[in-house]
């Protein structure tokens, strides 16, 4: 124990992301999913008519999943080569078979391969993650969807809307997001069985020239690994584009998890509203009373880290050198798992706070009145207008006043006049009475509750139903 303590431990591993995410891009995965490739190849190859024993190919499935790390970190430091390591290790445990690992193939067989699938089971459980957050925001919208609450622009007063209006917007993005990812799902492919540099000429030469039963090697190996198609064409190593398509998705969820939380952490400035707090929780190791924030905040930063390695993927796949450069190798080993388990873990976090979040109507309630005299004021001057006024000059009076009443609430901390002072403009041809019914009895939220309701029910509800095994499981959040 004390041993680990003195090396650097990935925050992501330890604090962050879910142990599920962790073990995706673990080394036991990796190479238990590099000897599920040969043995895919293998039978392929066998079932195409090359001379490999069913006693080879029982010999390779027995040991498939019998990692011997030790030797291959021996073997690795001798060879200097991973995949040539991992083929002796295995070939160690499978003598009989040893002849005919790899056959024909090139490193990127087993590494692209590996990470394409290590990519899918991440998105996998990004799309659970993803969906668990929908059905929380779904519910938290619904839940308040008719609690009026004070609009903002520019995070200035503006006209109200309801608490459920805002939280639609924060799901509308999520909802982008899940489009972007079945979409990328959808289409999903491996690099297949392709050779060095992606011509399928050692494959060709194995089978005499018989383009077909190549062709139908590149089909069968990704059919046995789940998958319906390879890629095309490749160099040596699949299209890096396809990495920049997949952080672009991890980008854009982190993006509207980011946006969310910002809005959060606004409200929470305002008291309208709280992120789950613990019974011991401290705030401050010197201010006692706080409330910080935390997993809001944890949430943006993580955030930001996501949306940072997009650019790092952007500039590998932009610099490919023909059929293949190494420069993608060391990069590639960071951003892509890394950026899996931060999107992991702002997901983790998205839905905690959705699932113990307080409101605070009272709160939403006292923030909208004390504005409300200002968003009566349009009212004012149409009702004034129908009953024979001049637009101008009413706008020019409610103006005056509403700047008055402006300075006396900023300078000196008074409540909103503007309603007593309206009422005693003869400009105005209302009086208090009437004035508090424009502001206090006037719904200025529009439409915004049906709009809560359309969208539940247009959008979201069957996505959720058509989908309801898919969500993930709550997790208790590490703080």
């Amino acid at each position: 124990m004390a041993e680990n303590k003195q090396r650097y431990s990935n925050p992501l591993i330890e604090r962050y992301a879910s142990p599920e995410m962790a073990a995706v891009f673990s080394d036991a995965n990796k190479y238990r999913t590099w000897r599920r490739l040969w043995v895919a190849l293998a039978e392929s190859e066998a079932e195409l008519g090359l001379s490999i024993s069913e006693e080879q190919l029982a010999e390779l499935r027995a040991r498939q999943d019998e990692i011997n790390f030790e030797a291959m970190a021996r073997l690795e430091r001798e060879l200097r080569h991973d995949v040539m390591a991992g083929i002796h290790a295995y070939g160690q445990q499978c003598p009989k078979a040893k002849g005919i690992i790899h056959l024909g193939a090139t490193s990127c067989f087993v590494t692209d391969n590996t990470e394409l699938i290590q990519y899918h089971q991440a998105l996998q459980l990004i799309r659970g993650r993803l969906l668990r957050v929908i059905t929380e925001l779904a519910g938290f919208a619904e839940k308040n969807k008719q609690l009026r609450c004070l609009g903002y622009t520019h995070f200035q007063p503006a006209q109200p809307t309801t608490l459920g209006k805002r939280a639609v917007l924060w799901l509308q993005e999520l909802m982008l997001n899940w489009e972007d990812l079945e979409h990328l799902l959808s289409g999903y492919r491996l690099r297949g069985a392709k050779g060095a540099t992606g011509t399928q000429d050692s494959f060709l030469k194995l089978f005499g020239g018989d383009h077909g039963k190549v062709k139908e090697l590149d089909r069968k190996v990704c059919g046995k690994l789940g998958f319906e198609k390879p890629f095309p064409v490749s160099g040596q190593t699949y299209p890096r584009l396809w990495d920049s398509r997949i952080l672009d998705l991890l980008k854009n969820i982190a993006q509207s998890a980011h946006k969310f939380a910002v809005d959060f952490r606004l409200m929470q400035h305002l008291k309208m509203v709280d992120e789950p707090f613990e019974e011991k929780q401290v705030g401050s190791s010197a201010m006692a009373y706080k409330r910080n924030p935390m997993r809001c905040e944890r949430l943006c930063s993580l955030a930001r880290y996501a949306i940072s390695q997009v650019q790092a993927c952007d500039h590998t796949a932009a610099n490919q050198w023909f059929e293949r450069t190494l420069d993608d190798s060391a990069g590639r080993r960071l951003y892509m798992p890394q950026t899996f388990l931060a999107a992991d873990a702002v997901l983790l976090i998205y839905a905690n706070v959705l699932a113990g979040a307080r409101v605070y109507p009272a709160m939403i309630t006292r923030l909208l009145e004390q504005e409300l005299p200002f968003m009566a004021t349009e009212t004012i001057i149409m009702q004034g207008v129908i009953r024979g006024g001049d637009r101008q000059q009413l706008h020019e009076a409610v103006r005056e006043n509403a700047v008055a009443a402006s300075r006396e609430i900023k300078e000196r901390g008074s409540p909103n006049h503007l309603l007593e002072m309206l009422a005693r403009d003869d400009r105005i041809p209302f009086d208090l009475e009437q004035l508090r019914g424009f502001a206090l009895e006037t719904d200025f939220s529009g439409r915004a509750e049906s709009q809560v309701q359309e969208f539940l029910q247009e959008h979201v509800k069957p996505i959720l139903e058509q989908h309801r095994d898919s969500t993930a499981a709550e997790e208790e959040l590490r703080v």
